[in-house]
C-alpha cells in the first residue's frame, strides 16, 4: 500500500536552487556545464525522498525531468568502489531509452569516478557481457537482455541495493511483465525500489503492492505543466492519402515547423509514410522503428537531433521516452487508441519550459479515440478547419477499406418464391 501522497501544485511550491538540494560539488559542476538553472518540481520532491532510503513512486508527465529526478540522489550517495558487480540497476523498456539514460548519467557523472553502461537486445551479447564483467557500478538495461546476462552467469545482481524501474507502464505494455517479476525476485530483499512513470495503471499498482514496502508516492500536478504549455489541434481527415497531402502542405508552407516528430501506430505505416513523403522531400525525413537495425536507429536519432533531418517518423515503442531538444511540433499521423499513449507522444514537445504544438490527424474511425483522449484529459481539443487548397483524396488504402464478410454480397438471390423457414408443410410431410 502507498502510505503517503504528495500533490505538488506549481503555484504553491517554493522555487529552490540545486545548491539547496544538498548536491555535492561534482554534481553542481556538471549541472552548471549542462546549463540547468533550477530543479523541476519532481526533482525537488524526489531528492529528499530518495535520500531518505524509502521506496519511492514518482508520477509526472513527460518532459518534467524524471530521469534527473532519480539520478541526482543516486549519484549523490554513490561512493567509489572496486567491486565488479553493479550496485545500481536501472530498467527501461527500450534500447533507445537505455542509450539515452546512459548519456544522461555521463553528463551528471562528468566529474565523478564511476563505471556505468547499458545492455539491450539486438546487438552482440558477448561484447556487452564482457563490458559488464570488467566491472560496473550503474547498469542500465532492458529486462530481456538483463535476464539473458544473468542466465549466462556473467552478470550477478545480488550486489544491487537500489533498483529503478523507469517507464514501467510501457514495460508492461511491451510484455516484459514476466521478465520484470523474475528480476525483482532475483534481487536482494533489502534494497530501495524506485519507480518513475507518467501514468499509473492497475497492473502497475499490483506490481507495487507485490514488491514495494510502504512506498512514498510523489505525484506532480502543476499549472504550466507540459499539457498546458502545448497547443493541441485536431484535423478531421477522411483517409491516409489526405493525411499525407496535409503533412506535405505543412512541410512546404509552415516556416514555424522546424523540428517535427511524426508518430504512427505501427511499423508498416511508418515505412509506408516514409516512402510516400520521403520521395517528396528527399534527405529531409528519416524513420525509426523496432525492425530497423540498431545502428540505423541510432544514426536516425542523431541526424534528427542535430537538425540534419527536419522530420523523424517514429512508432510509439521506438519513440517512447526519447528526449529531443527543441521539437517544435509533434504530429500524430494516426490517433492512438490509448489516451496514455497520446500523452506520451505530445510530451516530446513543450519541454524544458518551452512551448510546443501537437497536431493530430483524425479519420472517421478514430473519432472515438479522440473522445476517449478528451475525456482522459478533461479537456476538449480544438478542431481546426482544413486549408482551402488541401487536396482531398477519394482513394482509400487496403487497410482503410471496410471488410466485407459475405463473399456473395453482390449476387442476386437464386431461390425463387421462397416461403421462408416457416412455410406450411405439405400433407405428405405432416
Amino acid at each position: 500500500m502507498v502510505n503517503e501522497c504528495i500533490n505538488y501544485l506549481c503555484k504553491k511550491y517554493i522555487i529552490v536552487t540545486f545548491e539547496e538540494l544538498n548536491l555535492n560539488t561534482p554534481l553542481l559542476n556538471a549541472i552548471d556545464d549542462i546549463g540547468f538553472i533550477q530543479p523541476t518540481p519532481i526533482q525537488v520532491q524526489a531528492f529528499p525522498a530518495i535520500m531518505s532510503g524509502k521506496d519511492v513512486i514518482g508520477i509526472a508527465q513527460t518532459g518534467t525531468g524524471k530521469t534527473f529526478a532519480y539520478l541526482m540522489p543516486i549519484l549523490r550517495q554513490l561512493k567509489y568502489s572496486e567491486k565488479k558487480h553493479p550496485r545500481i540497476l536501472i530498467m527501461v523498456p527500450t534500447r533507445e531509452l537505455v542509450i539515452q539514460t546512459v548519456a544522461e548519467i555521463e553528463k551528471l557523472a562528468k566529474y565523478m569516478d564511476l563505471r556505468f553502461g547499458g545492455v539491450y537486445g539486438g546487438t552482440n551479447i558477448k561484447t556487452q557481457g564482457q563490458n559488464v564483467y570488467n566491472g560496473i557500478d550503474i547498469l542500465v538495461a532492458t529486462p530481456g537482455r538483463l535476464i539473458d546476462l544473468v542466465m549466462t552467469g556473467v552478470l550477478r545482481i545480488k550486489t544491487v541495493y537500489q533498483v529503478v524501474i523507469d517507464e514501467v507502464d510501457e514495460m508492461l505494455n511491451l510484455g516484459f511483465r514476466h521478465q520484470l517479476i523474475n528480476v525483482l525476485e532475483l534481487l536482494p530483499q533489502r534494497r530501495q525500489n524506485l519507480m518513475f512513470s507518467a501514468t499509473l495503471s492497475a497492473d502497475v499498482e499490483e506490481l507495487i503492492n507485490d514488491f514495494f514496502y510502504e512506498p512514498l508516492k510523489i505525484e506532480i500536478v502543476e499549472r504550466g505543466s507540459p499539457l498546458e504549455k502545448i497547443e493541441q489541434i485536431v484535423y478531421h481527415l477522411p483517409n491516409f492519402n489526405t493525411k499525407v497531402n496535409l503533412l506535405e502542405l505543412f512541410l512546404k508552407e509552415r516556416d514555424d515547423m522546424q523540428k517535427i516528430l511524426v508518430f504512427v501506430g505501427n511499423k508498416k505505416l511508418a515505412d509506408r509514410l516514409h516512402v510516400t513523403i520521403g520521395m517528396r522531400f528527399p534527405g529531409d525525413i528519416t524513420v525509426i522503428h523496432s525492425n530497423k537495425a540498431q545502428n540505423t536507429r541510432i544514426n536516425a536519432i542523431k541526424r534528427f537531433e542535430s537538425g540534419e533531418n527536419r522530420v523523424l517518423i517514429a512508432t510509439d515503442i521506438a519513440g517512447r521516452g526519447l528526449d529531443f531538444a527543441n521539437v517544435s511540433h509533434v504530429i500524430n499521423f494516426d490517433t492512438p487508441n490509448v489516451p496514455g499513449d497520446y500523452i506520451h507522444r505530445i510530451g516530446r514537445t513543450g519541454r524544458a519550459d518551452k512551448e510546443g504544438t501537437a497536431i493530430t490527424f483524425v479519420n472517421e474511425a478514430e473519432m472515438e479515440y479522440q473522445t476517449a483522449i478528451e475525456k482522459f484529459m478533461r479537456k476538449e481539443i480544438k478542431v481546426e478547419a482544413l486549408p482551402e487548397h488541401l487536396k482531398i483524396s477519394e482513394l482509400f488504402t487496403e487497410d482503410e477499406k471496410p471488410v466485407l464478410f459475405d463473399k456473395n454480397y453482390l449476387k442476386e438471390a437464386t431461390i425463387k418464391h421462397s416461403q421462408g423457414a416457416y412455410h406450411e408443410k405439405t400433407e405428405k410431410n405432416l
